[in-house]
């Protein structure tokens, strides 16, 4: 037994030597699963022409402002010049924020304005979409609810690349090694 043990601990500490592995396959698994994910999202907020989202559609306006833009009679200009910021920063940051985690560049920095992305994004779910039945609960046995469990692991992963950075396939490694 004490083999087994013994064993058992050196396999646990070459794992735990290899700080590469979880930063790149959280880089994979977020290419994989999340990024056209929002990279799609960011497109349907697009308004028209190559300056599209300086003038944002009408979805930009329903999807981050729902009761805001309902109580403007669905017209974007009866919306304040913070409403018009928020919606351009908002769908800006759905484009940059998932390229800049591709890439491996300022990982840390775009895993920790992605985090936030999805923690307003929920919340916007939530509260203005009135999305109470895709919430669900923790500790059940369903574990498919699109804010609470889903989320949940989206931040996990954003997290890990927010601890452990972008990994040694990045160009975080890039200009680390160029500095010096």
């Amino acid at each position: 037994m004490q083999q087994l043990l013994d064993r058992y601990d050196r396999i646990a500490a070459t794992l735990s030597r290899q700080d590469w592995l979880l930063a790149t396959l959280a880089r994979l698994v977020f290419a994989a699963v999340l990024a056209v994910y929002f990279l799609n999202s960011g497109v349907t907020k697009l308004g028209d022409g190559p300056l599209g989202v300086l003038n944002p559609s009408a979805g930009a306006y329903i999807q981050i402002f729902p009761r805001a833009f309902a109580n403007a009679g669905y017209d974007s200009t009866a919306l304040g010049l913070f409403h018009h910021a928020i919606v351009i920063a908002g769908t800006s940051a759905e484009f940059l924020l998932p390229v800049l985690i591709l890439m491996g560049l300022f990982t840390r920095l775009a895993a920790l304005g992605m985090i936030g992305f999805v923690l307003l994004q929920s919340a916007t779910d939530i509260i203005g979409h009135g999305q109470y039945d895709a919430l669900g609960r923790w500790f059940d046995h369903i574990p498919d609810a699109a804010i609470m469990d889903q989320r949940a692991l989206w931040l996990l992963l954003l997290i890990t690349l927010l601890v452990k950075g972008a990994g040694p396939l990045s160009l975080d490694k890039l200009l680390l090694m160029l500095r010096r």
